[in-house]
């Protein structure tokens, strides 16, 4: 919320027409957050539609040193909602991000999975080290749901699979632990 805001203030001084856009990006993040707190699992869909949203107002505060691409097709598959958000700011919280050194991030479905892969070029976080509750927080919200995520780090990207829950799976609470 703060690097939105620091971004919308620069933003007022130098294009009335992005401010605004920034502000109904804003806006539709915020109210995808209200309404899904209290939800188990959302649609593909919705969760894509929050993350070209989220990633929208990212690209504004990084311009052209964020890159990324969505491309999925099973609208009506199931995920835990802010999956993706939480594994887009990891991208970005844990990645260097300039013009010399772009951050890619692509979405896509494959089989029954999403995959979140990202270019890896880790920050110098003097001693701080990550401590992975996003990723634990995800899985654990997984496990409810009988499934994980699988993490796949090379020297050049860092990708997550997110298994895709369908829709007559967990119609009934009987089909969960």
């Amino acid at each position: 919320l703060f690097n939105s805001l620091n971004t919308l203030t620069n933003l007022v001084y130098q294009d009335q027409e992005k401010a605004a856009q920034f502000i109904q990006q804003l806006s539709r993040v915020y109210r995808y957050l209200l309404e899904v707190q209290q939800e188990e699992l959302v649609t593909l869909e919705e969760e894509v539609q929050f993350a070209n949203n989220y990633l929208g107002l990212q690209k504004l505060r990084f311009g052209d040193s964020l890159q990324f691409s969505l491309n999925y097709s099973s609208k009506m598959a199931l995920v835990p909602p802010l999956t993706l958000q939480l594994l887009l700011e990891n991208a970005i919280k844990h990645n260097v991000i300039s013009s010399e050194s772009p951050l890619i991030i692509e979405v896509m479905e494959k089989e029954d999975m999403l995959e979140v892969q990202n270019s890896l070029k880790r920050k110098i976080n003097f001693g701080e080290e990550s401590t992975g509750v996003g990723l634990q927080n995800i899985n654990a919200r997984l496990a409810y749901f009988n499934s994980q995520l699988q993490i796949v780090e090379t020297n050049e990207n860092f990708v997550v699979k997110v298994p895709l829950l369908k829709t007559n799976e967990y119609a009934n609470p009987n089909n969960r632990r």
